[in-house]
C-alpha cells in the first residue's frame, strides 16, 4: 500500500506526531535493533562449542560468521529497501523480523556445517530488511536536528543485543548447549514481529519536491555526486571490517588468551565492553547535533578522532599480560571506536532528498557489509590460522591436525592457536588508520553535499 507524503517547508522538519509518540517508536524500534542483533551476534557467543563440535578452523568461522551471514545480507537490503521507498515500511520490518527470528532458531537443528550456514544465510535475508526501513520511520518521525541523536540512540540496539545475547547467550550455552541457545533466542523474537505491526503506525513520507520515489539508477547517480557520502561509507566499512573481524574474535581471545569460560568470556565482552561501545555510540550522535552547528564538519572529524584514540589502545590491550590490565585500555578504546555510528548514519540520511533515504541507507550498508562484514571475520580467521601454523611449525604441528589433537598435542595447539589469533586481531586494528583518512575527507564536501 503506498503511503501519504507531506511536503517539508525547506531543509527543516519539525518532526511528525508528538514527542511522547514519537520517544515509544523509538524505544521499539531499538528494541528491533536489539534483536537483530541477538540473533546476529549469537554465533560470537557460541563460537568455541561450535567450533568443537564440527571441527572446524578459524578460517571457517570466519566464513560461517561473515560472508555466509553477509553475502545475501547485502544484496537484498536493496531490493528490499526500494520496497519500502513504496510500500508499508513497519509491515516490511514486522515481517523480516519473523523471518530472521525463524532462522536463528532453525540453527539450533542443524546437524552439520553446511547446513548451519544455510541457516546463517536465512538470518542475513530477514535482517537485510531492517535497518533501511527502520531508519527511514526514524527519519521522517524526528526534527531535523534530533536526527542524529535518535539515530544513535537507535544504533545503540548494536550493543544491548550484544549484552543480551552474552548474558543470556552464554548462560544458556554453558548449561544447555548451543543449539538450545540458538532456539532460545530466536522464538521471542516471532512474537516481537507480530507487536511492531500492531503498535507501530508509518509516518507520512516528507518529501522536499515531488511524491513519486525515484528510481534506483536515480538515486545511485545522484549519490555520485556526494563525495561525503562515499567517504562516510568507505570509513564506516573499513571500522565494520575490523568491529566484526576483530570484534568477532573476542570471546576465543579471551577464554585461549586469558584463560576465561565462556560466560565470563562473553560477560566482559558484551556487558562491560557492550556498555562503554553503547555509550560511545549516543555520545558521538549527541555531540554531533550540538557541534554541527558552530562546526560543520564535527560528522567527519569526530569518527576519525575516535579511531585515531582507539588504535593504540587496543593494540596495547591485547598485548597486556593479564585480564585487569587488558580492560583498563580497551573500555576506553571501545568509546572512541564506536564514534562513528550516529554520524555515519546522519550523513546518508542528510545528503539526499527524504524519498531517496532508504534506498541511500540499504547503498550505505551494501558497502559497508560487503566490505566490513563479508570480508572482515573471513580475514581474520585466515591470518589467524596462517600465524598459528607458524607458531606450531616448531612443534611439527598444523592447525589442521589441531582440529583433533590428542592428548601430547593439546596443549602445543592450544598455545599456537592462542598466539595466532592474538597476531591476527593487532594485524586487524592497523586498518582504523585507513578509515580515520576517510573520515576526515568527508568535511571537504560536507556543507555542499548536505541537501536535507
Amino acid at each position: 500500500m503506498a503511503d501519504s507524503t507531506q511536503t517539508a517547508p525547506g531543509p527543516y522538519f519539525a518532526g511528525h506526531g508528538t514527542k511522547p509518540y514519537r520517544a515509544f517508536v523509538l524505544a521499539v524500534l531499538l528494541l528491533v535493533y536489539t534483536f537483530n542483533f541477538i540473533d546476529r551476534v549469537a554465533i560470537d557467543i557460541l563460537q568455541e562449542q561450535i567450533k568443537t563440535e564440527f571441527g572446524l578452523l578459524d578460517s571457517q568461522l570466519g566464513l560461517l560468521k561473515g560472508l555466509a551471514f553477509a553475502l545475501l545480507y547485502t544484496l537484498i537490503g536493496i531490493p528490499l529497501a526500494r520496497l519500502a521507498e513504496r510500500a508499508n515500511r513497519v509491515t516490511i520490518l514486522s515481517v523480516c523480523v519473523g523471518l530472521w527470528s525463524a532462522f536463528t532458531a532453525l540453527c539450533g537443528v542443524a546437524a552439520n556445517f553446511t547446513q548451519l550456514i544455510a541457516a546463517r544465510v536465512g538470518v542475513g535475508i530477514g535482517e537485510a530488511g531492517c535497518t533501511p526501513p527502520a531508519q527511514s520511520i526514524i527519519a521522517d518521525y524526528f526534527p531535523t536536528d534530533r536526527r542524529a541523536t535518535a539515530l544513535s540512540i537507535y544504533s545503540m540496539g548494536i550493543h544491548f543485543g550484544a549484552m543480551i545475547a552474552a548474558i543470556g547467550g552464554a548462560w544458556i550455552a554453558t548449561n544447555f548447549g548451543w543449539r538450545v541457545t540458538f532456539l532460545a533466542l530466536g522464538v521471542p523474537g516471532l512474537l516481537l514481529a507480530i507487536i511492531v505491526k500492531l503498535v507501530v503506525r508509518e509516518p507520512p513520507r516528507v518529501a522536499s519536491a515531488a511524491v513519486a520515489t525515484p528510481s534506483f539508477s536515480a538515486t545511485l547517480k545522484m549519490l555520485t555526486s556526494k563525495p561525503a557520502f562515499w567517504h562516510m561509507a568507505l570509513g564506516g566499512a573499513i571500522t565494520s571490517f575490523v568491529g566484526y573481524g576483530v570484534g568477532g574474535f573476542n570471546i576465543p581471545f579471551l577464554i585461549r588468551v586469558h584463560g576465561l569460560t565462556l560466560l565470563q568470556a562473553s560477560l566482559t565482552t558484551g556487558v562491560l565492553l557492550g556498555t562503554f561501545a553503547a555509550f560511545g555510540t549516543f555520545l558521538s550522535g549527541f555531540l554531533a547535533d550540538r557541534m554541527s552547528k558552530r562546526h560543520p564538519n564535527a560528522l567527519g572529524w569526530l569518527p576519525a578522532l575516535g579511531l585515531l584514540v582507539a588504535m593504540p589502545l587496543y593494540l596495547s590491550a591485547y598485548l597486556m599480560p593479564t585480564l585487569q590490565l587488558m580492560l583498563i585500555p580497551v573500555v576506553i578504546g571501545v568509546v572512541g571506536h564506536y564514534f562513528y555510528l550516529g554520524p555515519m548514519y546522519t550523513v546518508a540520511s542528510s545528503v539526499v532528498a527524504p524519498n531517496m533515504r532508504a534506498t541511500t541507507i540499504a547503498i550505505l550498508l551494501f558497502v559497508v557489509n560487503l566490505i566490513g562484514y563479508a570480508l572482515g571475520p573471513p580475514f581474520v580467521g585466515a591470518v589467524s590460522d596462517m600465524m598459528a601454523n607458524n607458531v606450531l611449525a616448531a612443534q611439527n604441528l598444523t592447525v589442521d591436525i589441531c582440529r583433533h589433537p590428542s592428548a601430547d598435542q593439546a596443549v602445543a595447539c592450544a598455545a599456537g592457536q592462542a598466539k595466532g589469533l592474538q597476531y591476527a586481531m593487532m594485524i586487524g586494528v592497523c586498518f582504523f588508520v585507513w578509515a580515520a583518512i576517510h573520515f576526515l575527507m568527508v568535511g571537504r564536501t560536507l556543507k555542499r553535499d548536505t541537501v536535507s
